[in-house]
């Protein structure tokens, strides 16, 4: 493994009860989130290639986790999402080099498909800051339902010379989604917005 990971996390959460009005099924996301170190904090390099590299491996590591949290198989899900957060010796280039070039073929491995481009967000923040990991359907980012979100947060990181990476996965969409727009029932998964 070439990334220094400090710590794995995994969140899981179960929404039953909306408005005083049961969710049936439950509705679940879980996110999986490693603390790794930043090779390149405190420093300007041209060549991000390790940083790419890194995203390929997290991505398998982190959805693989996240799929287990929810107990499915992974061609099960239905949403995903990714997020990073650098500490303050790192910039937002670090956090979009394992983001964007690599993670997500391992991601979409994982989950068996995924023709939808994978919502992320990036930031740079200390010790317990909010990393809020957009998320969307995996097949079909038209479906409405499945414009959502999930918050999580590390207390002691990222560290100055720490990432902060997480990829969040769903069973389903928002609980008791009713906005309209395309249903998931509706998906042709061709050209990942439909």
């Amino acid at each position: 493994m070439k990334t220094k990971i400090r710590k794995l996390l995994t969140f899981l959460e179960e929404t039953r009860l909306e408005m005083g009005r049961p969710v049936e099924p439950a509705t679940r996301r879980a996110a999986a989130v490693a603390v790794i170190e930043n090779p390149y904090a405190g420093t300007y390099v041209e060549d991000l290639t390790l940083l790419t590299e890194i995203g390929e491996e997290l991505g398998r590591l982190l959805t693989e986790r996240a799929v287990a949290a929810l107990g499915i198989p992974g061609d099960r899900a239905e949403s995903y999402g990714k997020a990073a957060a650098v500490g303050e010796d790192g910039e937002l280039e670090h956090a979009a080099a394992i983001l964007h070039p690599k993670l997500g073929t391992p991601v979409r491995q994982v989950l068996g498909k995924g023709a939808a481009l994978i919502p992320s967000s990036k930031k740079r923040g200390g010790p317990g800051v909010v990393l809020d990991i957009p998320l969307g359907h995996k097949d079909a980012a038209f479906v409405r339902s499945h414009f959502d979100g999930m918050e999580v947060r590390v207390p002691d990181a990222p560290r100055a010379r720490e990432i902060v990476v997480a990829v969040a996965v769903t069973d389903s969409g928002r609980p008791l989604p009713r906005v309209g727009g395309l249903t998931k029932d509706q998906i042709k998964g061709e050209d990942g917005l439909r």
